[in-house]
């Protein structure tokens, strides 16, 4: 199993880590533009291969696709990343040509691959590959909402001062400050409703603290946050791999699911060996319709921006 990172900043060398940690691919390519800098990331999390016990092959590259060829699947992550103040539309042009080029790239070299795009705005990024390849729409995959989702339950854990591990909860909708509609209706700490332990009040605070996860770090950190990225991405990377029909919530693009046609956006999904396998319908408060509604809306807008 050969998994490819087209981008070796820190989102694509956390991503490369935690994948070849789990020890589930044969081979991590890392690919990058600048010249030695993927070669060196590879290099360097090799040497921690006998100090974390894996022994996945990680190689790096300066822009030399061949080195991915027969991936099983990739994952872009190359684009620039926000600054303090910034939103993620405001990357679209910039970032739109280089997804364009990595996309048409990987496709040359590994017809089949399934892709997984990290680079924002991401849910326009998916939809331009979309547009742009032809490829199936289920081996298409955006990754906002498995990020969103473990800021959603890091904020509920937070709120309740619980273990992690007993909160479940998902966020859908655009990949946005003002797009990600957290489904506080359906969160739960151990199969027991989150409203039952917090008032409406504080769980309309965790939600808003849940949309701006990503300014919340980018202006503590001075760009974008990459540990949470880059581990989202790895379980959805290992879900398809070992094709555990995992669910997770995905931009994909729907044909009539939600009552939403030609828009690549987050809900759930069963992510197996296929890429995405089937979109899980659930049902919504009439609250949280109208704002999944208004969130489409945003991320059409932005399409609305790209050049295809």
């Amino acid at each position: 199993m050969k998994v490819t990172v087209v981008g070796a900043g820190a989102v694509g060398a956390s991503c490369a880590e935690y994948i070849a940690i789990k020890d589930f691919a044969s081979e991590v390519v890392i690919l990058d533009i600048k010249e030695g800098y993927a070669e060196g990331k590879a290099m360097d999390l090799m040497q921690t291969a006998s100090l974390m016990g894996f022994d996945t092959k990680i190689t790096g590259s300066t822009n030399d696709y061949g080195k991915t060829a027969d991936s099983h699947i990739a994952v872009i992550t190359s684009g620039i990343p926000r600054k303090p103040g910034m939103t993620r539309e405001e990357l679209i042009g910039i970032n739109a040509g280089i997804v364009k080029t990595v996309s048409s790239n990987l496709l040359k070299h590994s017809p089949n691959v399934i892709i997984i795009v990290v680079s924002n705005p991401m849910d326009t990024m998916t939809y331009l590959v979309h547009k742009t390849t032809g490829i199936p729409k289920n081996r298409i995959i955006g990754m906002g909402g498995a990020l969103d989702s473990a800021r959603f339950k890091y904020r509920l854990a937070e709120a309740m001062e619980a273990p992690i591990s007993d909160i479940d909860g998902m966020v859908i909708g655009g990949h946005s400050d003002t797009g990600m509609v957290p489904l506080t209706s359906h969160a739960t700490r151990n199969s027991i409703r989150v409203s039952e332990f917090l008032s409406e009040n504080r769980l309309q605070q965790v939600a808003e603290d849940t949309k701006v996860g990503g300014a919340t770090l980018t202006k503590l950190l001075g760009t974008s946050a990459w540990y949470a990225p880059g581990a989202a991405v790895s379980s959805m990377v290992q879900a398809i791999a070992c094709d555990q029909k995992k669910m997770f919530p995905c931009s994909t693009m729907l044909d009539g699911e939600y009552g939403l046609k030609d828009i690549c956006i987050g809900v759930p999904v069963l992510l197996g060996k296929d890429g995405i396998e089937k979109i899980i319908d659930i049902p919504l408060s009439d609250a949280e319709k109208a704002k999944m509604k208004e969130s489409a809306e945003g991320v059409s807008k932005t399409n609305g921006l790209l050049e295809l």
